[in-house]
């Protein structure tokens, strides 16, 4: 098993997630699947998508505008920014300006021990707001900070939903012993070594 790869917490891991191979295929299709995700645990009773940046950027929009299309509902999206911005659009939000009594989703590409959230929570949650849940591609399966799985440390910590896209043991199950560019990624020796996966 090679632990080649550091998480945001630092920790080691064997697979890397990332958004950035998703580039190849067309941001419509990645907007298609959250938009489904988010439609069968949230549906569409809400108001404002949240992507913390900067991958949540692009997530929002292209998942705002597959809603629309594909559930016929007009959500906001709107992301912070990394700094304030002093001139012109000034402030540390971009896109819709989150109002008082509105709804929100959070959006992410993967979230591992819930950092993201801990750093986003007050920035949406400055006036009275609502978040419904939070929405992720993949669902790693670690352990977060505590025994239990970073999803689930969430959903209790925070009292709101989560959902992902596909699992990591979905991927696993689905890689297992198949070639993929000529290349068996997860064979018996990865699968049963990387007992992270809960």
């Amino acid at each position: 098993l090679n632990w080649r790869f550091r998480n945001k917490e630092r920790k080691k891991t064997p697979f890397f997630v990332t958004q950035d191979s998703t580039a190849q295929r067309p941001a419509q299709k990645v907007g298609e699947y959250y938009a489904k995700a988010i439609n069968d645990t949230f549906g569409t009773d809400f108001d404002v998508l949240f992507g913390p940046a900067y991958k949540g950027i692009p997530l929002t929009v292209a998942t705002s505008m597959a809603i629309s299309e594909h559930f016929g509902a007009d959500i906001k999206y709107c992301s912070n920014r990394k700094e304030v911005k002093d001139h012109g659009d000034k402030g540390i939000l971009l896109g819709s300006p989150i109002a008082d009594g509105e709804k929100v989703v959070i959006i992410e590409d993967v979230t591992t021990a819930g950092t993201s959230i801990e750093e986003t929570l007050p920035i949406i949650s400055a006036g009275d707001v609502d978040v419904l849940g939070l929405v992720v591609s993949v669902d790693r399966c670690e352990r977060g900070k505590g025994e239990k799985s970073a999803l689930t440390e969430i959903q209790e910590k925070y009292g709101f939903r989560t959902t992902a896209i596909v699992t990591m043991k979905e991927v696993v199950e689905h890689l297992y012993n198949k070639e993929y560019k000529g290349k068996v990624i997860i064979d018996e020796h990865i699968k049963s070594s990387d007992r992270r996966i809960l």
